[in-house]
């Protein structure tokens, strides 16, 4: 008979407030294998954590419930807490009564109550199946892989590399910079952006601990978190037809490959590419950049004096382009509008909007000093179609806010287009094991608690490949993936929680069902004894070689199906 504890937690009012919690820990007693129960009102406090500390050595508890927040929360603080009494860290377990009780229960305190008891029991049960799991030990190698030679990936390069540890930079492109080295200039400091970015591009370049491949991609990943093998294509010089691989042994790679121009074709109202004159953002950014001899549109090199912006020209549109904002266009726009004023003082800037999304510090004021000290005209509503009449563009569009129709004959019109994910974007992920959103960008593992981590251990994102987002932005996102990357390399070799799946050999009839579907490739039938076996360093705990064997060969560690059973026949 085991001797298990079990902790119930106020949570301050959060559970209190709707379970009763003293209620919960007294018909607990009842269970014949809990040995103690107490409540308290916060269990994750210093003082909390040493009640079940000085509980186990008392009681000589052998396993350890603790039924209060979500195990996302506070599963790692209990297992270390009961670590420290001397208690396998995997003989302790949460039982969630806040998230899935309290809070969603919260009119009905009699039922909240007894549905606590019965998850907080059903637990107890799933406790006294756990194995006492010791935590798997991997070496680790000390090299990393940036994938992605643009800013982010230049951030995350240099800032591991600063840390000690060599990097191999991986960039498709003939150059770095990616393409912020085509800007004209950085919002709220025009001149910021070509300096700042050729000297990082010199750091990276002349840095004793970074390797730089151009016109490079990867083409066969392989291995686990710390012990990756990259295999990398890399064209070669007199030949761009052949190509060189190299293979490298890497610790960690982090993805930073930036995204992609949206296809202009797929705006037939706005003129598609048919118009020389109608451009995208970034074109506009080339003719600002290299405008030191004036401003020229493209058909006929004429100085534009009437220039139309249209923001969100397929953002923001579920039917005939992207659903998405991409965070950078009204900032942007509001900085070439000043720009344009700057070359042509005499011309006229125009942007139809549909709102202004300048969230950001000093963001606001500047969209403001582009209405007031350089004029520019914004128009609130939709442009409805623009087409060539004679050597002009004319612009169909309205101003919501005077309920009045606007036609304005343009030199020149840039339409601030969507980000979109970079070419390659799912073929690469692919090779790497992680996924990509319905708009092809890189998945994060978790948008708040993981931002920068893959579900894939050791693969990290960073900048644009993981979501449209600004400079700043991008290079925090950058240093935040290369922290997560040091965290990994400040040990030769790190611990990995044993919980993976396993296969019970007498039950394998080495079908490979369980092997066609593992997204991890962390499967293979063994040659000889023709069953299933399992890499524990690749496999993520995600299950579906249990749900796809039919013989229940496949289990978790502490999830087994007994396990499973017990916990539904206390609760039914």
């Amino acid at each position: 008979m085991s001797k298990i504890g079990v902790f119930v937690c106020h949570c301050g009012h959060n559970i209190a407030g709707t379970v009763d919690v003293a209620a919960v820990a007294e018909q607990i007693r009842q269970h014949p294998d809990v040995a103690f129960a107490m409540d308290y009102k916060y269990m994750c406090s210093d003082p909390g954590q040493q009640l079940i500390q000085d509980s186990i050595a008392e009681h000589e508890l052998d396993g350890v419930v603790v039924a209060a927040c979500s195990p996302m929360m506070h599963e790692a603080t209990f297992r270390r807490t009961v670590a420290q009494a001397g208690l396998n860290p995997y003989r302790c377990e949460s039982a969630n009564i806040r998230e899935q009780v309290s809070w969603v229960h919260q009119h009905d305190h009699a039922e909240a109550t007894v549905k606590a008891l019965q998850i907080a029991r059903s637990i107890v049960e799933k406790v006294k199946g756990n194995e006492a799991l010791q935590p798997l030990k991997l070496a680790v190698t000390q090299r990393a892989l940036v994938i992605g030679g643009g800013i982010a990936g230049i951030q995350a390069a240099l800032d591991i590399a600063d840390a000690g540890y060599p990097v191999v930079l991986v960039e498709r492109e003939d150059h770095l910079g990616g393409k912020m080295a085509q800007l004209s200039g950085t919002f709220l400091n025009f001149e910021a952006a070509p300096g700042l970015l050729d000297k990082k591009i010199q750091s990276v370049t002349h840095h004793p601990h970074i390797q730089v491949l151009t016109q490079a991609e990867v083409q066969e990943v392989s291995g686990y978190v710390g012990n990756f093998a990259v295999l990398v294509g890399v064209q070669s010089e007199p030949d761009p037809a052949t190509a060189q691989t190299f293979t490298f042994d890497v610790g960690a790679i982090v993805v930073a490959t930036g995204w992609s121009r949206y296809d202009r074709a797929r705006l037939p109202e706005y003129g598609g590419t048919a118009i020389p004159d109608v451009i995208d953002g970034l074109t506009f950014e080339r003719m600002l950049a290299d405008a030191d001899g004036g401003l020229a549109r493209p058909s006929d090199g004429k100085v534009p004096r009437e220039v139309v912006f249209v923001q969100c020209a397929g953002s923001r549109d579920r039917e005939r382009g992207v659903p998405y904002c991409s965070k950078v266009c009204c900032m942007y726009v509001a900085k070439q509008a000043m720009l344009y004023k700057e070359h042509v003082p005499d011309g006229q800037a125009y942007v139809f909007y549909i709102d202004i999304r300048s969230a950001g510090k000093g963001y606001d004021e500047y969209v403001q000093r582009a209405m007031e000290e350089q004029h520019v005209l914004y128009l609130r509503g939709k442009v409805s179609k623009i087409f060539q009449d004679g050597d002009q563009v004319m612009v169909w569009g309205a101003d919501t806010l005077s309920g009045r129709a606007v036609e304005v004959a343009a030199d020149l019109v840039v339409l601030a287009t969507p980000m979109v994910s970079s070419s390659g974007a799912a073929e690469l992920a692919q090779r790497l094991r992680i996924s990509t959103d319905a708009d092809g960008f890189f998945n994060e593992a978790h948008p708040k608690l993981r931002p920068v981590e893959t579900l894939t251990q050791g693969i990290f994102v960073a900048g644009v490949g993981q979501g449209p987002k600004d400079i700043p932005e991008t290079v925090s996102q950058a240093s935040g993936a290369a922290a997560k990357v040091l965290q990994l390399f400040s040990h030769e070799e790190m611990t990995q929680s044993p919980m993976v799946a396993t296969v019970v050999a007498e039950l394998c009839a080495g079908c490979g069902a369980c092997v066609s579907i593992c997204p991890y490739d962390a499967r293979e039938i063994h040659p000889v004894a023709h069953i299933a076996t399992v890499n524990a360093a690749l496999c993520q705990n995600c299950g579906a070689c249990v749900v796809a064997c039919p013989n229940k060969a496949s289990q978790i560690y502490n999830w087994r199906p007994s396990q499973i059973l017990a916990m539904v026949d206390e609760v039914v």
